[in-house]
């Protein structure tokens, strides 16, 4: 594996992978890797001859206040887990390299519309206007390519989605599934922050999405009943704070009145320093998953 900072650099070896003919495959990510970073490189590799993944903690994406200049970093054992993974080449620049003029002063933006308005979109009123610029700028760099986002964020996955579609940028946008540790928590670079307490805790947000599946795998379609028993189980956490759960239309990510089993679910918390997001769809629990049930159940009485 290859590692390179310039962008200089990352297109001549690009020109010449195209120029064997290779298909191209793009892992963008801040870094810090776990295994659904892992996963991420793994499936481009499967799919594609040769793999960039890129290492950029990028300032746009973080609001007043957020977590930019403690944002965990480990460069060697990114490159090694990478390695590992298969990947060709790990494109790491500095600020000053993918905003030459200053992140500060970046006057470009992208129009997301409704899509990036709820959820994430209201609770950071900037974090998409910078995901969307600095995917702009890699899709730019890197051009005809099969690019790969995890589900765990899934509506950055939907606005990268359709912002792809309305520029008609050469890319295939690629989801892959969530990866969670053994008690259901998704796997999260600021999973590092949790204290004992707030990790043996943080668990209660997949088992209130996972309730809130069961109640619709159930029959119950007042999407409304359905919020208000997953934020009632958050609520009755020790810690954590409740952002939001949501509802929604997998594709248009539109609130609903009325829930199937098509709907996503949606939830935020803040457990201290760590803000963690998670989705199911309605259908990852079944009508006589009897296990899921005694678990949600479990979850209720703790």
């Amino acid at each position: 594996m290859q590692t390179l900072d310039k962008i200089a650099d990352l297109r001549r070896d690009l020109d010449t992978a195209r120029g064997q003919g290779l298909r191209i495959g793009l892992v963008p990510t801040m870094g810090f890797f776990h295994e659904g970073h892992v996963s991420l490189i793994e499936a481009a590799v499967h799919d594609c001859d040769f793999v960039v993944t890129t290492i950029f903690v990028n300032p746009l994406q973080f609001s007043v206040g957020e977590d930019l200049d403690a944002y965990p970093r480990d460069a060697e054992g990114d490159a090694a887990l990478a390695a590992g993974a298969g990947c060709d080449l790990l494109f790491v620049p500095l600020p000053g390299e993918m905003y030459p003029s200053g992140s500060e002063s970046v006057l470009t933006s992208v129009s997301l519309g409704p899509l990036a308005e709820t959820m994430e979109g209201r609770s950071r009123p900037t974090h998409f206007a910078g995901v969307a610029t600095v995917v702009t700028k890699l899709f730019f760099l890197i051009g005809e390519c099969s690019a790969y986002f995890g589900e765990k964020d899934y509506q950055q996955l939907a606005v990268i989605r359709q912002m792809a579609r309305d520029l008609s940028a050469p890319v295939n946008v690629v989801g892959c599934p969530v990866i969670r540790e053994p008690d259901g928590l998704a796997m999260s670079t600021r999973n590092v922050y949790l204290s004992v307490e707030e990790r043996d805790v943080a668990p209660v947000l997949n088992r209130a999405l996972s309730h809130g599946a069961v109640m619709i795998s159930d029959g119950e379609r007042d999407a409304e009943r359905v919020r208000t028993a997953m934020a009632a189980l958050i609520d009755e956490a020790p810690v954590g704070t409740l952002d939001y759960v949501e509802v929604a239309d997998p594709g248009t990510l539109e609130h609903q009145s009325v829930c199937s089993g098509e709907s996503r679910l949606f939830g935020a918390v803040q457990f201290g320093r760590a803000r963690l997001i998670d989705n199911i769809s309605a259908s990852d629990v079944s009508g006589d998953d009897d296990f899921t049930r005694k678990e949600v159940t479990a979850g209720n009485e703790r």
